[in-house]
């Protein structure tokens, strides 16, 4: 470390710690590498001084640096505040370093001023910078980079984001051979993997860990519910909430869904109405200028409370941030980590996270949770398999880029991680794809996208066809959005954010939603914009996106069964456990307890017919697929059709003629044998595999998804992709893009890697079956999943207060507070009722509540 640079960190009253020294050293000696240390520990400053120490020498050219250093963040939010975070060493030192920030929410005159010249730094995402490497002039805009810099490395490593980013990566090292890359992480299980990716075999792991203070605690109800159920939100720890904001100065409140984060965030204004101001509300969705409102706020300590949701997951440094509260589960101990790591974000500061549950069986994960992060297990995270969408999008922005000789490109691609066992034969139909579309596309123009010129060299000969794939870059993939902005009568207002189309095609003017913390009235619906007005004293529907329902995690599943297996031997140490007894003695009297080493059955006669609970605790995911392999399995044996309903826990099978489970529930049902070709009967596949392909085919290029302002309706592009994939199957059914959409639906949607070693499990397992008499607190909960596939909302309520009554009669007397206090205003569903809305009298529909 310089004089220069040890004199300005004593200025700021900081001292190196040992790994930021070895991160130093290893850039110094040209060294690539991962860092993964403890939140809020100084991995930033460890990477960004070392690349100042590195490259600060270098020669102005013409007057001015190169661009030198790209910081690659996978978040908006993320990387405004890393691009804040980097400035202040470069004024404290002087260097006559520039620094830009590119990303979505960059202007077009910004963007304008970087193409003429680009910053010594840039920060910037996976999408902006292919977008920068498919200029004409890019080899030359790029000739000078020496480090390229990945924040949050676990938040790609396992997505097509992470893909397009490794092929990126490809391009710029065969460009610039010396070049230095680092990632930085704080909650990553398997860092040799994610090295291995980003950095290649001779990469650098330093670790950082530094002795932080973590407290995770929990916010106890008063009493529990013996028959709890995913769907009232926990608004009846709303006091006890608002006590917990009032004792600190600046909290963070995270949901899972930005549909929950709309309902906390309205309650606690009903709550606290002289708080009004002092919180605010921070999602994905809300327009740029109110997230970039809220994130002044927190930085300069103005704000009482922010509910939010992963949009403010990653390493965003809000300083003032003393508490952090984990509305319901987090369903996973690194995301728990990431999020506690947002409160005392400094050394020596305390992070603490509260855990405020939802529902009874999640204070049995807030147990499990904490015992998981003392025996520090946290999820892995593997690199995708040589996506082949991601590929021919790859291959036509570096037709964009200057072009490229196959031949040439081909080794260069395998070097990123994902493309590593690529065949001729897969390269040489995505070539073909590219420049005619295939076997199927040859007669249309349009799927002629990269043509070979007089010297080999593949270029995109098209300014529409070039135009269309810039506006099309990147992997994240969603339905249709609406622009929501206020309607007034000189015109319209500011924009407030977006909301999926499928939602607001559900309302009709008039009819109030609750959005961006505020009731609003549906206007009109124009142009791909939504205009309202403010509403008031009536009772809105709530925005559902998709992508809500996270599923348990392996690891903190298996530290449920444990803590349950504990409860089975009369061991109920923490506070949690103990507060749970009521359900758990319930639970043990009406059948038994989940414990590792033993499958947990309950099977059961009511008047709606035969059914089989089953509890393997391997997430939604994996049940959802288990459930059908099981019941396509009974099937060939027996006629027989089956109603399915599955959480995090297990799932239900229902059938209306007598099942002899006792019988049938042997080793030989959970086989692995022929499991793909078994799956793939027992599900809809061919449908999932429909829906799957639609992702494939935007990625690809295959379906546009429109100008701005002139966008396609998700309907439109569900159609378009539908009509490939059919013509696909007919005219070209060896296309690769189908067996990808098949593949994808197994290992992502269905997650079959775990099925199959939860098959595996299972057979070794130790089955204890019960007969019980009525559902009983793990059933229960699956009753109510199913019931929510066919009632309202008003109805689903009655249904759940008739049965509650019921079953605690059943079960004696209990806590304080037995059962929830039901109604149709209180409902609140995780995901709404699948059914078609209501008619009104006139035959228009009517909007769920």
């Amino acid at each position: 470390m310089s004089q220069r640079v040890a004199e300005w960190m004593a200025d700021q009253g900081w001292s190196p710690f040992p790994f930021q020294r070895e991160v130093w050293q290893a850039i110094g000696r040209g060294e690539s590498g991962l860092l993964h240390a403890t939140t809020g520990s100084g991995k930033t400053l460890a990477v960004w001084l070392g690349a100042l120490e590195r490259f600060a020498a270098r020669a102005p050219a013409n007057g001015s640096l190169p661009l030198t250093l790209l910081w690659i963040t996978p978040m908006r939010a993320l990387a405004a505040d890393t691009a804040r975070a980097l400035e202040a060493p470069l004024r404290g030192l002087d260097l006559p370093w520039t620094l830009g920030l590119r990303t979505g929410d960059t202007s077009g005159a910004e963007r304008a001023r970087q193409n003429r010249r680009l910053p010594t730094t840039l920060v910037t995402t996976p999408e902006s910078l292919t977008l920068l490497l498919t200029r004409a002039d890019a080899r030359h805009a790029f000739a000078g980079l020496g480090m390229l810099v990945v924040d949050e490395w676990h938040e790609l490593l396992g997505n097509k984001r992470g893909v397009q980013l490794q092929l990126a990566l490809a391009r710029l090292r065969q460009w610039n051979p010396e070049l230095i890359v680092w990632g930085l992480s704080a909650t990553l299980g398997n860092q040799p993997h994610a090295l291995e990716v980003l950095a290649g075999d001779d990469g650098r792991l330093v670790q950082g860990r530094i002795d932080k203070a973590l407290r995770i605690d929990t916010l106890l109800p008063g009493a529990i519910d013996r028959f709890p159920w995913a769907g009232h939100l926990g608004l009846r720890m709303l006091p006890q909430v608002v006590q917990e904001v009032e004792a600190a100065a600046t909290s963070l409140l995270f949901t899972n869904t930005r549909s929950q984060s709309e309902l906390w965030y309205q309650a606690l204004l009903e709550a606290r109405p002289d708080w009004a101001g002092l919180i605010a509300l921070h999602h994905g969705s809300l327009s740029r200028e109110t997230r970039d409102w809220v994130e002044r706020g927190l930085k300069a300590g103005q704000l009482k409370a922010v509910v939010c949701t992963s949009s403010l997951d990653l390493g965003v440094d809000f300083l003032a941030v003393e508490r952090v509260l984990q509305i319901g589960s987090a369903k996973g101990v690194a995301r728990l980590l990431q999020r506690a790591g947002r409160s005392g974000h400094a050394p020596g500061r305390t992070s603490r996270i509260t855990l405020v549950p939802t529902h009874s069986l999640e204070i049995v994960e807030a147990a499990a949770v904490q015992a998981a992060v003392a025996e520090g297990r946290i999820e892995a995270r593997e690199a995708p398999a040589k996506p082949l969408d991601v590929l021919v999008q790859h291959l036509v922005s570096m037709a964009l880029g200057g072009g490229f000789h196959p031949a040439e490109l081909l080794p260069e691609i395998r070097q990123a991680w994902s493309y590593r066992n690529l065949t001729d034969d897969e390269y040489a139909w995505a070539l073909a794809f590219v420049r005619h579309g295939g076997h199927s596309l040859s007669a249309y123009p349009d799927y002629q996208r990269v043509e070979p010129d007089e010297n080999g060299l593949w270029k995109v000969p098209s300014r529409r066809t070039a135009l269309r794939h810039r506006m099309g870059i990147g992997t994240i993939v969603s339905d249709a959005s609406l622009t929501v902005k206020f309607w007034t009568r000189g015109g319209t207002g500011g924009s407030l954010g977006s909301v999926e189309e499928g939602f607001i095609a559900r309302l009709r003017p008039g009819d109030c939603f609750l959005f961006a913390g505020r009731l609003l009235e549906l206007v009109r619906v124009e142009d791909m914009v939504a205009y309202v007005r403010r509403a008031s004293g009536r009772k809105g529907a709530v925005p559902r996106w998709n992508g809500g329902r996270m599923p348990l995690s392996s690891e903190l599943a298996d530290a449920v069964v444990a803590r349950l297996g504990e409860a089975a031997r009369g061991e109920t140490r923490s506070p949690e456990m103990r507060l749970v007894e009521p359900l758990l003695k319930v639970q043990r009297e009406w059948s038994a307890l989940p414990a590792v080493g033993r499958l947990l059955a309950e099977t059961h006669r009511s008047r709606e017919g035969w059914h089989l609970f089953l509890y393997p605790f391997a997430g939604r995911h994996v049940h959802l697929g288990l459930a059908s392999l099981l019941a396509w399995r009974v099937g060939r044996g027996q006629p027989a059709t089956f109603s399915i309903a599955v959480n995090d826990y297990g799932f239900e099978l229902l059938c209306a003629t007598p099942v002899d489970w006792p019988t049938l529930l042997q080793p030989a049902l959970f086989e692995g044998d022929d499991l793909l070709d078994d799956v793939l009967a027992s599900l809809n596949a061919g449908e999932l595999a429909r829906r799957r392909f639609r992702e494939i085919a935007r990625i690809a290029g295959l379906v546009f998804s429109g100008y701005p302002g002139a966008q396609k309706s998700a309907r439109q592009l569900q159609a378009s992709s539908g009509l490939f994939f059919d013509v696909f199957r007919q005219y070209d059914p060896d296309n690769l893009l189908l067996s990808q959409a098949q593949e994808e639906v197994l290992r992502q949607e269905l997650d079959v890697d775990r099925l199959e070693q939860t098959l595996s499990r299972l057979r070794t397992s130790t089955l204890d079956i019960h007969a019980i008499k009525r559902p009983t607190p793990l059933a229960f909960p699956l009753m109510v999943e199913r019931f929510r596939e066919s009632m309202s909302s008003e109805k689903l309520a009655d249904r759940i207060a008739r049965m509650l009554r019921d079953l605690e009669a059943a079960a004696g007397p209990g806590p304080d507070e037995p059962g929830a206090i039901i109604d149709a205003q209180s409902f609140q569903p995780d995901s709404p009722p699948r059914r078609k809305p209501r008619a009104r009298k006139d035959g228009r529909p009517r909007p769920l509540k």
